[in-house]
């Protein structure tokens, strides 16, 4: 015998094909985020107005110095220093992380005491030394030792206040830039290096043609916020009389006396030159970030275009 179910009669089959209702969702309400939003917005605004209509602000400075010859000067001097002392920063720091992660241990302890001693002493205490090298060190020469030089020159020749910032800001960005390259370095797999090995390739060929190409992914967000904040480290610079933009602006408001508008002055010009470096960084994690993701990120104007054409309705 079959046992037969007791409760409600079949449903028909007319329904029993039909899809359920959608689920209507009601999204959660966040008034204390919207408040939030509300009050920060009210006191940024704030903070503006304020410096705006500042009663003895006079933005008619700001615009008659914005490209004024002397700050233009500045401001190429600036990046000229950002170029040399990151160029050496770059090539140094990638000399001393070979060499800390050499088996050599002379090499390897003597890599760990350039970066200890240089990111362990103040980059403006560094400027200032080799600034004023020459109280202690009057020629530069190369010859034998306890012998007569063969080749000398005057340290205030070869050393000019330019080179100074440079040695100061370079040789200190090499210590950090060791760190980054060595961290990029060690997190590409050692079975891929001893792979290499095997097949007859030297240890420099590793390094170049294996290793580097993988970690410029893992190096280059640093680096690129390095070079940020090497743009606005120039500006200590100032304490060897190297005529940046920072020292330009000062020089300016000595004569005029408008000590805070040539600083709003400056600030514009470095907030331009640091979103184009910001804008530069992207495009190149973009391009060594190809073969790590299936879809690489939209760029600015991607995401702008998706923003400006794009519209989609929002439950409510």
């Amino acid at each position: 015998m079959t046992e037969i179910a007791s409760g409600s009669p079949a449903e028909p089959s007319s329904q029993a094909g039909r899809r359920p209702e959608a689920i209507k969702a009601i999204p959660v309400r966040h008034p204390w985020r919207w408040l939030s939003a509300v009050l920060v917005v009210a006191v940024a605004a704030d903070a503006v107005y304020t410096l705006v209509t500042a009663p003895n602000m006079h933005w008619g400075v700001v615009g008659t110095f914005l490209f004024q010859r002397l700050i233009r000067e500045g401001i190429l001097l600036t990046l000229e220093l950002t170029v040399l002392a990151m160029g050496i920063g770059i090539l140094l720091g990638v000399i001393l992380a070979v060499m800390r992660l050499s088996p050599n241990p002379v090499v390897s302890w003597l890599s760990w005491f350039y970066i200890w001693f240089f990111r362990g002493t103040p980059v403006l205490v560094q400027i200032f030394f080799w600034f004023n090298l020459a109280l202690v060190l009057p020629h530069i020469g190369v010859g034998i030792p306890g012998g007569p030089p063969l080749w000398g020159v005057s340290t205030n020749v070869l050393i000019t206040p330019l080179m100074a910032a440079v040695f100061g800001l370079g040789f200190n960005e090499a210590a950090y830039m060791a760190e980054i390259v060595r961290a990029g370095i060690i997190s590409v797999e050692h079975g891929q290096t001893e792979a290499a090995q095997a097949l007859g390739m030297t240890r420099l060929q590793v390094m170049q043609r294996i290793v580097l190409p993988q970690a410029m992914k893992v190096i280059l967000p640093p680096t690129g916020n390095e070079t940020i904040s090497m743009l606005k480290t120039t500006s200590l610079a100032f304490v060897a009389t190297v005529p940046e933009l920072f020292t330009r602006a000062q020089q300016i408001a000595s004569f005029n006396f408008y000590v805070i508008e040539l600083l709003v002055v400056i600030s514009i010009w470095y907030l331009v030159m640091t979103s184009v470096l910001t804008i530069g960084q992207y495009y190149l994690e973009r391009y060594f970030g190809r073969g790590s993701q299936r879809e690489l990120p939209p760029t600015p104007l991607q995401r702008f275009r998706r923003m400006l054409f794009t519209f989609r309705g929002q439950p409510r």
